[in-house]
């Protein structure tokens, strides 16, 4: 059980909780309401463990040495034996909730569950597996804003500006870019292909760098929301230091990537409490 748990990867619950709870925005009372619960209770543990199960399902190789797994943070390190029964573990956990919800908010719900687990065969197994087809990688995680359309769904909300929709997909791609950057050297060793070993460190970096200030644009030009973009604009401020000035081209210790992945959830967390107070994103 604790293994599932951290297949799930705990510390990378952020970005499907956040993008859920987006379009509560200026909401009054939502959390009185139970599909509002069930939602946040699918985009935690169930959610996460379709995602990062079929991952680990097909990256066996990969996260056999790389350092940063292993933890609930980053997620397991599990061996071929101890993966060979997760696709039907994930079968068991999803199959109840899609079941529900399809009850509960009907045909378009099931087309939404659907292209959720769909995205994640297309990224995972072959003959796509995108998850080794630089870029198209970190495009399909467009796939997260499904989540936002899932929450407008289940708890019958407004549909969210279409400005929001490209904000989170901006989101998307830099959560996982960051990812990929933290994993450069045990992907090259198991001869994987990302956007950040065909790029290496310095100008994925750079990537991910404009991805921030784009995030830091919108905010300040569509959503007017200065604090949001002040917090982005500092954090993108901190990552010029880091690619000309503190570690360059150097990879990140193991204390320092754990250091870096709480400061993100301490931050992300923050700012959940920030969106749904403000509703700036929802451009009100």
């Amino acid at each position: 059980m604790l293994l599932d748990l951290k297949i799930s990867r705990p510390g990378l619950w952020f970005p499907t909780i956040w993008i859920y709870l987006v379009p509560f925005s200026n909401q009054e009372d939502f959390w009185k309401t139970i599909p509002f619960w069930l939602g946040l209770i699918f985009v935690t543990f169930p959610l996460n463990y379709l995602v990062y199960g079929l991952n680990d399902y097909n990256d066996v190789a990969a996260d056999a040495i790389n350092t940063r797994k292993g933890n609930f943070l980053f997620g397991a390190k599990a061996s071929r034996e101890q993966l060979d029964s997760v696709l039907l573990k994930i079968t068991i956990v999803i199959l109840p909730f899609i079941i529900l919800f399809t009850i509960l908010s009907g045909l378009k719900m099931l087309l939404l569950l659907i292209v959720m687990v769909l995205v994640n065969i297309i990224y995972n197994f072959k003959p796509f597996r995108l998850k080794e087809r630089p870029p198209f990688e970190i495009l399909i995680q467009i796939g997260y804003v499904v989540t936002a359309y899932f929450a407008t769904t289940l708890n019958n909300l407004e549909d969210l500006p279409w400005q929001t929709l490209i904000y989170l997909s901006l989101f998307a791609f830099q959560a996982h870019i960051a990812g990929e950057i933290m994993d450069i050297e045990p992907d090259l060793k198991a001869g994987k292909r990302t956007t950040a070993t065909i790029l290496k460190r310095k100008k994925s970096k750079l990537l991910m760098l404009f991805f921030l200030l784009s995030e830091t644009f919108l905010l300040w030009y569509w959503f007017n929301d200065m604090v949001l973009a002040s917090f982005l604009f500092v954090f993108s401020i901190w990552l010029i230091l880091d690619i000309f000035i503190l570690f360059k081209d150097k990879p990140y210790t193991l204390k320092q990537m754990k250091l870096f992945g709480f400061a993100i959830n301490i931050s992300a967390i923050l700012s959940m409490i920030w969106v749904l107070y403000s509703g700036k994103l929802l451009l009100t």
